[in-house]
C-alpha cells in the first residue's frame, strides 16, 4: 500500500482533487437498508432516521495467509460517531489484509443506536464493545482549557490494558478524529524494543508549556525527568505493548499524577500531561508520518492549519476544530476535504468548491 507524500512540485489543490476522485467511487453505499438513528446538526446520534451508508465489504489480499489479528482500540461515543465511521472506514480501506482486524470500542454506556450503526454500516467487521465505568476516574478529573477534554471517555486510553482481554498483548490506540491514509499493518509491525509505547516523538517542541509554574518551580516535581530527555507525543496515536503496561503498573503511575494535579495545579491539559509525566523520554519513536496532528487548530480557537511537509500515513485532526462540523458549517479549512472522502454520512455532500 503507498502512501501519500507532500511536496513542493505537488500543489494542495491537485493533491485535493486526485484524492477525491478517486475516493468517492470507493465509498458509495451497497443498500438502502435504514439504519434507525438520526444525526443532528452538533454530530450527535437521534432516533427514527438512517444517515450513515453501509460500507463495502472488504476481504483479505492473496498474501495474507494466516496472519496474526491486528487489535485495535477506540472510544465509542454518540458525539463522535461519525468521526469513528470515518476512521474505521480509511483503516480497513487502506489495509491489505482488513479481515484480519479487530476493532474494540471503550463506551461509558450501551447505546442501543450507537451499536446499531457499527453493525449496519460495517455488517463485516470484528469488533467488541467494553463497558468504562466512569466513576473509576470521575473523582480524578481536573478541569482544563477546553471542555472536550475533561469527558471521563477521553480518560479510558489510561485503563485500555485493564479492560480488553488479557490474550491481547498488542493493541493500537487510536482517537476518532483521524483517518488512515497507509496499511495498518506497517504500524502493527513497530518495533517497540523494551518500551511500554510507540508514537512519533516532537522533541523540537516546547517541552515547558505543558506544565505550570507551580510544576517547574517545586523542589521536587521537575526531577521525575531526571535520567530521560522528555519530549512532547500526542497520545491520540499510541503503539502498546499490553502486557508491559500491566506488570508495570502504567494506570497507577497515571493516576498518582493526576491525583497531584488535584491538590496542586501543575498543568491545564486533560490527559496529554500524566502520560508525558509517566512516559516522557521512555517511549519508542516512529516515524511522524503515523501522526499529522493539529489539524483541529488550537485548543481554544481551532484555526485553520496546513499540513507539515513530508509523506503522510495518518491524518489527525486533534485541537477544537473538527472536519465534520467545518464542512457542515460551510466554512472548512483546506484539509479538512482530505477527511470528507471518508465520511459515510448519508446526507453529506461536500466537495472542493464549497
Amino acid at each position: 500500500m503507498a502512501f501519500w507524500s507532500l511536496s513542493s512540485s505537488l500543489p494542495l489543490l491537485g493533491l485535493l482533487s486526485l484524492l477525491l476522485s478517486h475516493q468517492t467511487s470507493l465509498i458509495t453505499s451497497t443498500n438502502n437498508d435504514n439504519v434507525n438513528i438520526h444525526q443532528v446538526s452538533d454530530g450527535r446520534v437521534g432516533s427514527n432516521s438512517s444517515v450513515f451508508r453501509e460500507a463495502p465489504a472488504f476481504r483479505n489480499g492473496d498474501t495474507c495467509g494466516n496472519n496474526d489479528r491486528m487489535h485495535v482500540a477506540m472510544t465509542l461515543d454518540a458525539n463522535y460517531l461519525r468521526g469513528t465511521m470515518a476512521a474505521v472506514l480509511s483503516i480497513l480501506q487502506h489495509s491489505t489484509c482488513p479481515e484480519d482486524v479487530t476493532f474494540h470500542f471503550l463506551w461509558v454506556r450501551h447505546e442501543d443506536e450507537v451499536f446499531s450503526s457499527i453493525k449496519a454500516t460495517f455488517p463485516y467487521l470484528n469488533f467488541k464493545v467494553y463497558r468504562f465505568d466512569v466513576h473509576r476516574v470521575r473523582g480524578l478529573i481536573s478541569k482544563s482549557i477546553r471542555q472536550a477534554l475533561d469527558q471521563p471517555l477521553n480518560y479510558a486510553r489510561i485503563y485500555l490494558a485493564n479492560l480488553i482481554p488479557n490474550e491481547v498483548k498488542r493493541v493500537i490506540y487510536l482517537d476518532s478524529d483521524l483517518v488512515m491514509v497507509d496499511d495498518i499493518a506497517k504500524l502493527w509491525k513497530v518495533d517497540l524494543g523494551d518500551k511500554v509505547l510507540a508514537a512519533p516523538e516532537y522533541c523540537q517542541a516546547n517541552f515547558t508549556v505543558y506544565f505550570t509554574e507551580a510544576f517547574w518551580s517545586d523542589p521536587y516535581m521537575p526531577r521525575t525527568f531526571e535520567g530521560r530527555k522528555p519530549c512532547y507525543f500526542n497520545t491520540g496515536v499510541l503503539v502498546m505493548d499490553v502486557d508491559k503496561w500491566r506488570y508495570g503498573n502504567y494506570t497507577k503511575k497515571v493516576e498518582d499524577w493526576m491525583v497531584l494535579q488535584k491538590q496542586k495545579r501543575i498543568y491545564q491539559l486533560g490527559s496529554l500531561p500524566p502520560f508525558l509525566l509517566v512516559l516522557a523520554g521512555n517511549i519508542m519513536p516512529i516515524d511522524h508520518r503515523w501522526n499529522q496532528h493539529g489539524l483541529g487548530g488550537d485548543n481554544v480557537e481551532g484555526k485553520c492549519r496546513e499540513l507539515h511537509p513530508g509523506p503522510i500515513s495518518l491524518l489527525h485532526w486533534s485541537g477544537k476544530g473538527k472536519p465534520w462540523l467545518r464542512l457542515d458549517s460551510r466554512k472548512p479549512c483546506s484539509v479538512d476535504h482530505l477527511w470528507a472522502p471518508y465520511d459515510l454520512y448519508r446526507s453529506s455532500r461536500h466537495s472542493f468548491e464549497e
